[in-house]
This record gives C-alpha cells, structure tokens and sequence, in this order.
C-alpha cells in the first residue's frame, strides 16, 4: 500500500484539513471516534493510504497540524472530529506569524520547525511504502506561507525521493484586506517552484465567482474536493 502524509499548515491549512478530514471519514465510514461503522467492504479497500490502524481497530489519520498560535489547534480538537487525531501530531506555538513572511520561514516557525519534523519522521517510519506528502496552506498568512513552505524545503531534503503536492491557497485583494498578502504570496511561490512536485492552486475569488454568478448561491458553503476514491 502506498501511504500519504497530510500535513497542514497555519489558520487556513487547518481549516480546509478539518473539512478534508469530515469527507475521507464519511466516504471511509469512519466515525468521530476512528471506529468503522460503514455498510460496504469497498471502503476499506485503500483505508491505509490516509489512516493508520492502531489498537482496537481505530483508525488514525496519517495528519500533521501545526500552527504558530494555538487557537486553530484548539478549534479543531473541540470539533467534531477532533478526537480522531492522535495528540502528539498537533504542534503549534503561542507567538503567531503576524501575517509576515519572515517571521514563519526565519524566526518564529524556524525555532518550531524541528518538533515538527520529529512528528513527520515519526509518521514517515509508520508507512510500509511512503508515496509522499500533500500540504494545505495559504500563501497570504505568514505560518502558511513562511513555514509552510519551509516545512516543504525541509522534506525534500530528507525525502527527496518521495512525491511532494501542495494545496495553496492564493490570496484575493476581494476576499482579504491584508496589505501584505502579494508580498507573503510572491515569496512563498520560489520555493514551491524549487520545491515542490505539483502544486494545486485554489483562488478565493473564482471560487466566489463561481458561487455567485454560476451556481447562483448567496451564502456559499465549504466543501472539500482534496480527495479522490480513486
């Protein structure tokens, strides 16, 4: 079986992970609690890719959390499926990046980087054959952007021969008023070009565009769309 490590970074990595997560658990009958309460045996065929099988039958997501201030972290545990990750995978700080690059890639997430690789390596040695990582981030925030994108430098050294895709969000003048969004945005962009194998673009503004003027919706909803059955 070919695994794949999730990892998501910051505010709005974790955000799109929650969702992610609630659609692999549905399609997989997988419940809030990690146990199979599913009618068909189909969805259990590939259940390994995502989940690793620890004691008891539960399944576990083969998920790394992380974020440089806890809130993010605190909402996703109180949710409803927050008691399906195992703990020691969240690791967050308490300063935040301010929505600055510099700080996510050199200072605040450089001195957190470390505790996250030890998790990932940890979630790496579990896979029988490791395909690769997939990442959700943005690139206007600074933890999703700034480490982020160094947490993605740091694999391909120590996985350069595993496959590496990212969910990036891009930012939107329409959909945020941060100031620094292009600058977080532009610098991220190097090294997911340097870096990484395919990278998904999601654009906040189409995907308005898309809501509004297409589908004719006037209080759009989230839906994840980062998984396949197949």
């Amino acid at each position: 079986m070919r695994e794949i490590l999730h990892v998501q970074a910051g505010q709005c990595g974790n955000q799109i992970g929650g969702k992610f997560w609630e659609v692999v658990c549905d399609e997989h009958g997988i419940n809030a609690s990690g146990n199979y309460v599913g009618d068909s045996p189909v969805q259990l065929e590939r259940v390994n890719v995502y989940y690793n099988e620890a004691s008891g039958g539960r399944y576990v997501p083969r998920a790394v959390l992380m974020d440089l201030e806890p809130g993010t972290m605190d909402s996703l545990r109180t949710g409803p499926f927050g008691r399906i990750f195992r703990p020691d995978n969240f690791v967050f700080g308490q300063n935040g990046a301010g929505n600055n690059w510099a700080k996510g890639h050199y200072t605040e997430g450089a001195e957190l980087i470390d505790s996250v690789l030890d998790v990932v390596r940890k979630e790496a040695e579990n896979c029988d054959c490791l395909q690769g990582f997939q990442i959700c981030h943005s690139l206007g925030g600074g933890t999703g952007s700034g480490m982020g994108t160094l947490l993605i430098s740091k694999i391909r050294e120590e996985y350069p021969d595993r496959m590496m895709m990212t969910f990036s969000v891009f930012p939107s003048p329409k959909v945020s008023d941060t100031v620094v969004e292009p600058y977080n945005a532009t610098l991220s962009v190097h090294q997911l070009v340097e870096n990484a194998d395919e990278c998904m673009v999601l654009d906040n503004e189409a995907l308005y565009d898309i809501c509004f003027r297409t589908l004719k919706l006037v209080n759009p909803s989230c839906k994840c769309s980062l998984y396949k059955p197949n």
